[in-house]
């Protein structure tokens, strides 16, 4: 079956909502023995930024909010200085109990729709090393790991370590 959403660019509206989806995946995640995101790492300031820089997408389902990610037109802290031929995928989220099966892959398909559509051939993001069913996740989604950058800093001031992975974007351009 295939998932049903909708989507709609956010804007300084979706900051409330945008936080709780953040702050909800979050705190699955520490329930489930996941070291990446923590609740709170990401308020409204930080999504008010996202959408006055580049995209932010939210996945609709009957109307509710059941996942969202950012697009970026450059990642310089993770890839270091490209020419832009990519576009850069974070936050990718999916609420774990409203969303339905397969959520978080109709999300990566729209960013890479996006991507293609401003005429970029190649779509990129990070997950941390130590992430093993990321791994698994992207690899299935056609991602591959391309390389390492072992000091990405954190909003905090930490420094930790990211897998990059990209994937060519071969006939997703539109007319």
């Amino acid at each position: 079956m295939t998932t049903q959403v909708t989507f709609r660019q956010a804007d300084d509206r979706d900051l409330d909502l945008l936080v709780g989806l953040f702050d909800g995946l979050a705190r699955w995640m520490v329930r489930n023995g996941i070291d990446q995101w923590k609740p709170g790492a990401k308020g409204a300031e930080h999504f008010r930024g996202r959408i006055a820089d580049g995209e932010v997408w939210l996945a609709l389902d009957g109307g509710r909010a059941v996942g969202a990610y950012e697009l970026w037109w450059d990642d310089e802290q993770a890839w270091g200085p490209q020419p832009p031929v990519a576009g850069y995928v974070h936050r990718l989220m999916a609420d774990r109990e409203a969303a339905p099966a397969g959520t978080g892959r109709v999300l990566l398909a729209h960013a890479e729709e996006r991507i293609a559509a401003r005429g970029r051939a190649v779509a990129r993001l990070d997950s941390m090393t130590n992430n093993p069913r990321l791994r698994t996740y992207y690899e299935a989604a056609g991602y591959a790991a391309v390389g390492e950058e072992p000091g990405k800093l954190a909003a905090d001031g930490t420094r930790y370590g990211v897998t990059l992975w990209e994937k060519a974007l071969t006939g997703l351009t539109r007319p």
